[in-house]
């Protein structure tokens, strides 16, 4: 299950799957009971990853690493090494949703605000059906919480686990707690993804997102959450795009 096409820029290991592909290798992964440890990169995260090496070594030993932002699709074509797609978080977790119904799969939903996370479940049990959920919680609690967490979930029967908090905490949450959950066949880390299903926040028009702007779009709606984050961390990328491109 490990030979996947992939590539290797600024420090990531980034798996070259279309939309398609991912979807395939999941839906094969359950089928055959076989864990698959999900992940996407986009600028901000491959930034943090040059000096959180916690962070490094949970994205890099993931078994699928997407790239989510399309500055990273950009960043490989200038590297040398071409990407089919982006493959958005947000995106493949509906799709993965969407499959999770077809198949007869249940989910659980870990992360955001009490109100948020409640909200999503409500949306998908009553998009889909109410067994499709298998479990939910919140993403505050403390880390002498975490295996309890993770114990609750390894016994809720959900086929694919989702969580959506920040970064670095989820990958490290999901990569400390693998062996607690390691009968889920599916796992995979979801940002903001909840607030977005939620309608909390507003997802980028789809000529932005193309257009490589979905990151300004968010800035617009939370500038002072967001501006570090983004613009800071953006021209932190583009020099490290550069730097290697120098290297050359």
């Amino acid at each position: 299950m490990q030979n996947y096409p992939k590539i290797r820029i600024l420090n990531s290991t980034i798996h070259n799957l279309s939309m398609k592909e991912t979807l395939a290798l999941v839906s094969q992964a359950i089928s055959e009971k076989n864990q698959l440890h999900h992940v996407v990169v986009n600028a901000g995260k491959i930034v943090a990853m040059q000096k959180d090496e916690a962070l490094r070594k949970s994205v890099n030993e993931s078994d699928i690493i997407n790239a989510d932002g399309q500055a990273v699709v950009w960043a490989a074509k200038i590297l040398g090494k071409p990407l089919k797609e982006r493959v958005a978080g947000i995106d493949l977790f509906e799709n993965l949703v969407h499959m999770a119904h077809e198949q007869g799969h249940s989910i659980f939903l870990l992360g955001a605000k009490e109100e948020v996370v409640t909200k999503v479940a409500q949306e998908y049990q009553e998009k889909y059906n109410p067994n499709i959920i298998a479990g939910y919680r919140n993403g505050y609690f403390t880390r002498e919480q975490e295996a309890e967490i993770a114990q609750q979930i390894a016994q809720s029967g959900a086929q694919m686990l989702f969580v959506a908090i920040t970064s670095p905490i989820k990958e490290n949450f999901l990569y400390n707690h693998r062996e607690l959950l390691k009968d889920v066949p599916f796992v995979m880390g979801v940002g903001g993804s909840f607030d977005v299903v939620s309608g909390l926040t507003k997802r980028a028009p789809v000529w932005m997102q193309d257009a490589g702007l979905e990151w300004f779009y968010r800035f617009l709606q939370e500038p002072k959450r967001m501006w570090k984050r983004y613009l800071v961390g953006n021209s932190k990328f583009i020099w490290l795009v550069l730097k290697e491109k120098l290297k050359k």
